[in-house]
């Protein structure tokens, strides 16, 4: 927002960027996994899309030297990314979900792929019995090198089937396992990212924002009284079931979804830098992270551009901890 009280909007080059190797399509893209918390814990940060590497937190006490802004607007960041904890290297042989599958390709025949993501791939499906349309994500088992690792995808399957009925949550249709993948089948969403959409528009009216956030808020609502913190709200993570401006919003990436009872706290730093709580950089959290999220996607429906950012991830969490919003 510029200083004279004008919304100010930029094109997506401006702050978020797509890297090839972690690109995602507009139609159900691969979510990234997550991790659950641990109460004692101090774990180490890194970035999720490329090799395991440190990340120095912000200092809490002294503020360093903050990225110039310019008046036309941010700079171009790094691309917003998942933060989690890995733990200890092991390939995984063993089965990950534990039990019996039928074989995929007896049900639904794989057609043209949607989306790219770390972990795997997801494709547009058609089930064979009925002819209806399915997003397949399939992630493959060579890359879930840790205990942890088996043990997100399947707590992202079990969030999935718990929230299972809520009309704005991505339904699943079931999940297949062979000797390279998991193939979790999910409802198909053809209307692209709610990101998408606020690129195409600029921003929103406040009264389309408000439709938005009632959805977004809504869901909210829904996951918290079912114990579940989503942890990575981002307008990325929400698709349009078409393209009609009137589509019904659907909730997707439970990769760093988590389950938790009232009082739990948590300090795995997890989500997404420009949408990341600052209780989650202090490494003190509950539920309430997902709100802070939540405010910041109003914010961009309003605006245009993110109320926190800089030119790197690090220059992001000292603005989230430490930034003043006009």
């Amino acid at each position: 927002i510029s200083k004279n009280g004008l919304f100010q909007s930029v094109s997506a080059a401006m702050w978020r960027t797509r890297a090839p190797d972690d690109s995602r399509s507009t139609t159900n893209g691969d979510s990234a996994r997550g991790e659950t918390a641990e109460s004692e814990k101090d774990p180490d940060l890194v970035v999720q899309s490329k090799p395991p590497e440190q990340i120095t937190m912000p200092k809490s006490e002294q503020k360093e030297e903050e990225p110039a802004k310019k008046e036309e607007g941010p700079e171009k960041p790094k691309k917003p990314v998942q933060m989690k904890r890995v733990g200890s290297a092991g390939l995984r042989t063993d089965s990950v979900l534990q039990k019996k599958t039928g074989n995929l390709k007896e049900f639904f025949s794989i057609g043209k792929k949607l989306g790219q993501g770390q972990f795997g791939t997801t494709f547009k499906c058609v089930e064979k019995a009925t002819g209806k349309e399915y997003a397949c994500k399939s992630i493959a088992k060579r890359k879930l090198l840790t205990d942890d690792d088996v043990e997100d995808v399947r707590r992202e399957i079990q969030i999935m089937h718990h929230l299972a009925g809520h009309p704005n949550v991505i339904s699943i249709k079931g999940a297949y396992e062979d000797a390279v993948a998991v193939h979790v089948v999910m409802e198909y969403c053809a209307g692209g990212e709610l990101f998408d959409r606020i690129i195409q528009r600029g921003h929103y009216t406040e009264r389309k924002a408000a439709e938005l956030t009632r959805t977004i808020v809504g869901v909210l609502e829904t996951c918290h009284s079912l114990g579940v913190m989503h942890r990575d709200l981002k307008p990325e993570n929400f698709l349009f079931v078409n393209q009609k401006e009137d589509s019904l919003l659907k909730t997707i990436g439970f990769g760093l979804s988590i389950f938790f009872k009232p009082g739990d706290r948590f300090n795995d730093v997890v989500g997404s830098p420009y949408y990341v709580a600052p209780e989650v950089l202090k490494k003190r959290y509950g539920p309430e992270a997902d709100v802070w999220s939540a405010g910041v996607i109003v914010y961009i429906l309003l605006s245009g551009v993110p109320p926190f950012w800089a030119e790197n991830e690090q220059g992001i969490f000292e603005e989230v901890l430490h930034g003043d919003l006009d």
